[in-house]
């Protein structure tokens, strides 16, 4: 199959990339990636523009996320030529702002050198899982936070102290989706990821109480935030002590943490690439 086929440009026609900042309600969509019969980001996102480009397009996101799963701002890049960085950006942006769903936002494009990688490039990822307590309903929250209709509050003092042991460079093979886990270690990847944040905190958004876990890394493995998630929750509610975290860490073993809090808490908030990687596409 020849380069054109596979939807990407011939090595020597790429002059440049296109970078898009996104965000998107994740509840309708089956996550980031394309499947078969399904709607997805990429899926909405690749028909834009390659009705926008008039070709096919090759495209790399920051991180994929999975259905349910809500971003901020993901970054997709795409390989472009020197005829299309001549196009004004402000006429692209809103031919893309058009040509998307409401629950998808074209927030901005960039310019960046040849052969730039959204995923590759990316120095941090930042998401935040939101939770709320109590018997009342969220209102503004309701769709991208956890409600735990059943349980007053959380101790979030000794959540955050739990927190603490994730930090730093560890096995996280415990928080790893079980089955993504074995692929992992069938092709000789390794299951360790440096997290340079976990932080556990009461907040206020919009008016609403909100627990927040916000949790800053260089990588993530499948559904690990939310199954860090799901085990500070057992520490919140006084069923675990913090250095039982530590132990499931250490384990190796899925079995050995707690459950994965569910996809629609979660939000995929930033990424950061080099400075001046990414210039603003005017």
């Amino acid at each position: 199959m020849s380069e054109l086929e596979c939807g990407c440009l011939p090595r020597e026609d790429v002059a440049g990339t296109l970078v898009a900042r996104i965000g998107y309600r994740g509840a309708e969509f089956s996550g980031y990636a394309e499947q078969p019969g399904q709607r997805t980001v990429q899926g909405e996102l690749r028909q834009a523009l390659e009705t926008a480009l008039r070709r096919p397009v090759d495209m790399e996101c920051a991180g994929r996320t999975d259905s349910g799963v809500h971003a901020l701002a993901q970054y997709v890049s795409v390989p472009v030529t020197s005829e299309e960085l001549e196009r004004v950006g402000r006429r692209l942006h809103a031919s893309l702002v058009a040509l998307t769903p409401d629950d998808i936002s074209v927030l901005g494009l960039f310019r960046a050198r040849a052969g730039f990688s959204a995923r590759f490039d990316a120095r941090r990822r930042s998401y935040r899982y939101r939770i709320c307590c109590g018997p009342a309903r969220p209102v503004l929250a309701w769709d991208h936070a956890w409600w735990l209709r059943g349980v007053g509050s959380l101790d979030v003092a000794a959540m955050d102290e739990a927190a603490s042991h994730l930090v730093g460079e560890h096995d996280f093979k415990s928080f790893c989706k079980a089955s993504s886990a074995e692929l992992i270690e069938s092709d000789g990847r390794s299951t360790s990821r440096f997290l340079e944040a976990v932080r556990v905190t009461d907040d206020i958004e919009g008016g609403e109480k909100i627990v927040a876990i916000d949790v800053v890394g260089n990588a993530f493995l499948h559904n690990m935030v939310r199954s860090i998630t799901g085990t500070l929750v057992e520490v919140g509610r006084g069923h675990r002590d913090s250095e039982w975290v530590a132990s499931a860490l250490l384990a190796r073993d899925r079995r050995a943490a707690g459950p994965t809090a569910p996809a629609k808490g979660l939000t995929f908030q930033s990424v950061e690439y080099d400075e001046g990687a990414l210039v603003p596409w005017v």
